[in-house]
């Protein structure tokens, strides 16, 4: 087709005459012109965000590409050969990971089949990626479907990725540089990527869910237990906490699968379940739902005692990637998801490392569309360079102001100048005491109330009850060779102090993996603690150290720089005893 002939092709669907395309491209190709205000005359270039905005979007699908990466390799190894390229986009339609052809990279890059493609409807147009976002259905953009007549060679397939409360958190794209065939012969490229983002989910899902009931269903009994189309999550009272699209689809009946009882939907209650698990034939596993359908199940018992749950809201993908099984962390990022879609002012709070800018940033993401996040580092800021900010403020957005406790009298005059007049929602970071500072006079009161609408304090490394969560995330992160831990290695990690929190424990990582010889880090490979132990605070909460410790009662020792004997005798004095 020629690029005249797309161009009116397109004017006459803007008419309301039909031309024989799909629904979706025809609904896609209007929202390009009414909505985003595109030109279909104006070819564009691939989007590629900058490698900065790259982390950020990757550190908030953190959890997700390292659960799909295991089948989306298998899925690429079965294209390979074909000239597929496949892409897993976030939420907001940014490339996050790539398979691809290396001998291909630059013409991959060029039309941004690539990593940092941002591939969103109101910047690229109508397209596989983008198109998928909107709708939340699997499509296929194919050649002149595309809107912008740069990226007519292409043919895309993509398939959304939902989350575990039924939230769209990421896209699967197998795409074609170009294609010679009709659109018809990517048939089997959407089936590949229905079947994979199922797989993802479901993947995501048992991840998410180890200590809670799982029951997974299909129509017929063949494949249930290898590749089940569909699953939900239930607490110990029944009641679903999670489930797949499909599940969705399948039970939820134009409402919400969430909140909802197990015995409201189906003939059997939580109590059944176990007759549902391994050790009967799948063909006798039945399960009749109340509208007379049947379908087979399979159940899946916690992997240890369920502990209560803590009602709260769906964890956002950037915020989930934060924190393991510490309750302290869950509790204060299952605050910050209910926050993160108000205005309202955040003053995050902890000591040194403890993660404030990397939470900021996980919030900000919570947000729609590609708003900017500003960040005012305030150490030794002065008021020019804050005025200087004013024509990033006129906007929606977010200013991260890091340190706002080592601004100065005159940088605090400014700031509250700008704020004044911003639209941009402010979260604040403080290593200190804010509030004892502003009751001393040393931070202006104004200023604290206009920043501090509410306030998360991170916990200190050495109190966080996830710490092996958090030492095998940054290992992985810093080595690409798998090296492992040996047990006195860990063991000598988890009883450090950690006053750098963890930009201390990602250093120590670093240095540990360089020095590391063959296929294990020991305790020789770790570089000494660049601090002096450090004299704990003695209002710090023993039980916190011990349960952050396993109640190991060596390691609490070592942490908090006393004997073991001495441990025991305060243990004993104060009464404490394990949690069960």
């Amino acid at each position: 087709m020629r690029d005249t002939d797309h161009v009116r092709e397109i004017d006459r669907v803007l008419r309301g005459q039909a031309t024989g395309r799909d629904g979706v491209v025809s609904d896609s190709w209007r929202r390009c012109v009414e909505s985003w205000g595109l030109d279909p005359s104006r070819p564009s270039p691939a989007h590629i965000v900058t490698e900065s905005e790259l982390r950020a979007h990757r550190e908030q699908s953190e959890r997700l590409i390292a659960i799909a990466r295991s089948g989306l390799d298998a899925l690429f190894r079965q294209v390979a050969g074909q000239n597929y390229v496949l892409l897993l986009a976030d939420a907001k339609g940014v490339t996050v990971d790539f398979f691809g052809d290396r001998r291909f990279e630059d013409d991959l890059r060029a039309a941004g089949l690539y990593l940092g493609s941002d591939w969103s409807e109101q910047l690229a147009g109508t397209c596989g990626i983008g198109s998928c976002i909107v709708t939340g259905q699997a499509v296929t953009i194919h050649q002149s479907d595309h809107f912008d007549l740069y990226h007519t060679p292409l043919s895309c397939t993509a398939a959304p990725i939902f989350d575990t409360s039924g939230t769209l958190s990421a896209v699967l794209d197998l795409s074609l540089l170009r294609s010679p065939q009709p659109k018809a012969s990517q048939e089997l490229a959407m089936n590949l990527v229905r079947a994979s983002a199922r797989r993802v989910e479901m993947a995501n899902l048992m991840a998410m869910t180890r200590r809670d009931w799982v029951l997974r269903f299909s129509a017929s009994p063949e494949f249930l237990e290898v590749d089940p189309e569909a699953a939900i999550a239930l607490d110990g009272a029944g009641r679903i906490i999670g489930m797949t699209h499909a599940a969705q689809l399948v039970l939820g009946g134009g409402r919400s699968l969430l909140g909802q009882r197990l015995d409201q939907l189906m003939e059997v209650s939580v109590d059944d379940l176990p007759e549902l698990m391994r050790g009967r034939p799948t063909e006798e596993r039945v399960i009749r739902l109340h509208d007379g359908r049947a379908l087979f199940g399979h159940a899946i018992a916690p992997q240890s005692p369920r502990v209560a749950r803590a009602p709260g809201v769906p964890m956002p993908g950037g915020l989930s990637s934060l924190a393991g099984s510490d309750p302290a962390m869950q509790a204060l990022l299952a605050r910050a998801a209910r926050l993160a879609g108000t205005q309202i002012p955040l003053l995050l709070t902890g000591e040194t490392g403890t993660g404030k800018q990397r939470l900021a940033r996980a919030i900000h993401m919570c947000g729609p569309g590609a708003r900017p996040f500003l960040l005012l580092d305030c150490a030794g800021c002065d008021a020019d360079a804050i005025e200087a900010l004013r024509p990033q403020a006129t906007g929606p957005g977010t200013l991260f102001l890091q340190g706002v406790d080592d601004l100065s009298a005159a940088g605090q005059a400014a700031l509250l100048r700008l704020l004044g007049d911003a639209k941009l929602r402010v979260i604040a970071s403080a290593r200190g005491d804010l509030a004892a500072m502003t009751r001393q006079g040393a931070f202006r009161g104004d200023l604290f109330f206009r920043i501090a609408g509410a306030s998360l304090p991170l916990p200190p490394l050495r109190l966080r009850q996830d710490f092996d969560w958090l030492l095998d995330r940054l290992l992985r992160a810093r080595n690409p060779d798998g090296l492992r831990l040996t047990p006195a290695a860990r063991a000598e990690l988890k009883s450090r102090n950690w006053p750098g929190n963890l930009r201390e424990l990602a250093s120590t990582l670093e240095v540990a993996v360089s020095l590391a010889e063959g296929g294990a880090i020991d305790v020789s490979d770790l570089p000494e603690p660049v601090l002096a132990e450090t004299v704990p605070d003695p209002a710090e909460d023993l039980e916190s150290v011990l349960d952050a410790c396993g109640w190991n009662m060596a390691r609490a020792a070592r942490r908090l720089g006393v004997n073991r004997s001495t441990v025991m005798r305060r243990v004993q004095r104060l009464g404490l005893t394990p949690p069960q």
